[in-house]
C-alpha cells in the first residue's frame, strides 16, 4: 500500500480555484473507491483555503492510476476540466504525504500560521470518511497521528499559546476599522451555522458582544442559537437585522450570494458604517459590496495579508516536531509492511517444517529419538529465520522493503496477498522477538 495526496492551497492557487475544486468534495471519496480499482481508501480535507485529497494506492505500480482516478472524480463532481484539475493540484507521495498533513494540522501551512481551527477540521475529515467507509487503516493512522502531532505543537511551542485563528484575525481587522472599538456596543449578523460560525460566536462572546443574529438558508439557525446563544433569524427578520448591523460576517458559503444592490437597498435609510467579513470559501458576498458607500469588506485574502508573522524560533521548533513525527510515521509504516512479509516467511517455513515432522512421527512415533529430532529441527528453523527478520528491519529503515518483498516472491514464491491474514483482513500475527533481532536482553 502506498499513500499519495493531491493538494491545492492558498499558497499555490487562487481561492476561487480552491472553491471550485471543493464543489462536490463530500462525494469524491466514495465515488473514487467505486470507480478507481487502484484506490484502497480516500479522505478529503476541504476548508476555506485548501482542498486536499488523501488516497491509499494498492501498490507502487498503482500510484499513477490512483492519481488519474482522483483527478477524474474531482473533475466530475466539480464540473472543471480534468486538465485544469491536474494543473491545480500538487501530488505528494511517501513521507511527504505525512509531513504535509502534519504541518497542516499544526497550523503551519495556514494563512494564519499557528491557527488552531484547522486541527478540528482534520479530525472531522477523518470522522466523515470513517462514517462513509472510505478511510483505510493506513489513512486512519495517518490522520490520527496528524491530530496527535498538532497537540504536541500546541503544547510544546509558543504557537499554541497565541490562540490565533482566521476568525480572530478578521475580528481584529474589524476592530481596527471601527469608529467604536468596543464590541459590547456592536450589533452583529452571522451567516451560517458551520464550524466557522461556531468559532465566530465563541470569539464574539469573548469580546463581550451580545447582540448577535444568526441566519441560515438551511433553516438550522434555531438549533444553532439554542446551544450557542444569539437570536435566530429567518428570511423576514434578516433584512431588518442587516439594516441595523455594525458588522455582518459570512461563514455559510451559500449559493445565494448577497450582492452590492442588496446591501444598498437594505442600508438606504442608515448612514451608519458597515463592516462585512466574508470568510466563506464560496463568497457569501459579491466582492462589489466594497464599492457601496460606508461599507468595508474583509476577505480571506485580507486576513492572510494581515496575519502576524510568528517568531522564527517557534516555527523552527514546530517544524522539527512535524518532521520527526512524519519520519517516525513513515518508518512505522515500512516496518508494518515488512511485518506481514516476515509473518508470511515464517508461516511458509513452519508449514514445510510441519510436513517433515509428520514424516518423523510416522517413522519414530513419540519416542525420545523422535522428540530429539523435532527439537533440533525447530531450533534450526528458528536460527534460519533470524537473519531474514533482522535484514527486513534494516531494509525497512533504508526504504528497501520492496526489494525484500520481491525477493520472497522470487525465491520462495511467497506473495503477501495470498497470506491468510491478508485474505481475511485480520491483523498480522506478532513476530517473535527472537525472529526480529530484538531480544529481551538487547
Amino acid at each position: 500500500m502506498v499513500l499519495l495526496s493531491l493538494i491545492a492551497t492558498h499558497s499555490d492557487v487562487d481561492l476561487e480555484t480552491v472553491a471550485r475544486l471543493s464543489a462536490g468534495a463530500p462525494k469524491v471519496p466514495s465515488s473514487l473507491l467505486e470507480n478507481g480499482p487502484a484506490v484502497a481508501g480516500a479522505v478529503v480535507l476541504a476548508t476555506c483555503n485548501r482542498f486536499e485529497v488523501y488516497c491509499e494506492a494498492r501498490s507502487e505500480d498503482d500510484v499513477e492510476a490512483a492519481r488519474s482516478a482522483a483527478i477524474a472524480e474531482i473533475s466530475r463532481h466539480s464540473g472543471l476540466e480534468e486538465d485544469l484539475v491536474s494543473r491545480s493540484l500538487t501530488t505528494n507521495t511517501g513521507q511527504e504525504v505525512a509531513k504535509h498533513l502534519f504541518a497542516v494540522g499544526a497550523g503551519l501551512d495556514s494563512a494564519v500560521v499557528g491557527e488552531r481551527e484547522i486541527a478540528g477540521q482534520v479530525r472531522r475529515a477523518l470522522i466523515e470518511a470513517q462514517e462513509e467507509g472510505t478511510a483505510s487503516g493506513t489513512l486512519t493512522r495517518l490522520f490520527q497521528t496528524a491530530s496527535r502531532t498538532a497537540k504536541d505543537v500546541g503544547a510544546l511551542t509558543a504557537l499554541g499559546k497565541r490562540g490565533l485563528s482566521i476568525v480572530s484575525v478578521a475580528l481584529e481587522l474589524a476592530t481596527d476599522l471601527s469608529e467604536d472599538i468596543d464590541w459590547r456596543n456592536k450589533a452583529v449578523v452571522v451567516f451560517g451555522t458551520g464550524a466557522y460560525a461556531g468559532a465566530t460566536m465563541a470569539l464574539l462572546k469573548e469580546r463581550g458582544c451580545t447582540d448577535i443574529g444568526v441566519y441560515s438558508s438551511s433553516g438550522r439557525a434555531e438549533s444553532f442559537t439554542a446551544s450557542r446563544g444569539g437570536t435566530a433569524l429567518d428570511g423576514e427578520s434578516l433584512t431588518a437585522a442587516v439594516a441595523r448591523a455594525d458588522v455582518v460576517i459570512g461563514c455559510s458559503g451559500s449559493d445565494n450570494q448577497v450582492g452590492a444592490d442588496d446591501i444598498r437597498r437594505v442600508r438606504e435609510e442608515t448612514e451608519r458604517p458597515l463592516i462585512i467579513i466574508d470568510l466563506a470559501l464560496t463568497h457569501d458576498f459579491d466582492p462589489a459590496v466594497r464599492e457601496v458607500d460606508g461599507v468595508e469588506l474583509i476577505t480571506l485574502e485580507s486576513v492572510r495579508l494581515a496575519a502576524p508573522a510568528e517568531q522564527a524560533e517557534s516555527l523552527q521548533q514546530a517544524n522539527r516536531i512535524v518532521s520527526d513525527a512524519a519520519k517516525a510515521f513513515s518508518e512505522a509504516q515500512l516496518s508494518r509492511e515488512l511485518d506481514s512479509a516476515i509473518v508470511a516467511l515464517r508461516r511458509h517455513t513452519l508449514s514445510v517444517l510441519d510436513k517433515e515432522l509428520e514424516k518423523v512421527r510416522a517413522q519414530h512415533g513419540c519416542t525420545g529419538a523422535g522428540q530429539e529430532v523435532e527439537f533440533a529441527m525447530r531450533r534450526m528453523v528458528k536460527a534460519l529465520l533470524h537473519v531474514p527478520a533482522v535484514r527486513a528491519r534494516e531494509l525497512a529503515a533504508n526504504g528497501g522493503q520492496d526489494d525484500y518483498i520481491r525477493g520472497l516472491e522470487a525465491i520462495y514464491g511467497i506473495t503477501l496477498d495470498e497470506s491468510p491474514a491478508k485474505q481475511s483482513g485480520a491483523a498480522a500475527e506478532p513476530v517473535p522477538e527472537e525472529e526480529t533481532g530484538r531480544s529481551k536482553s538487547a
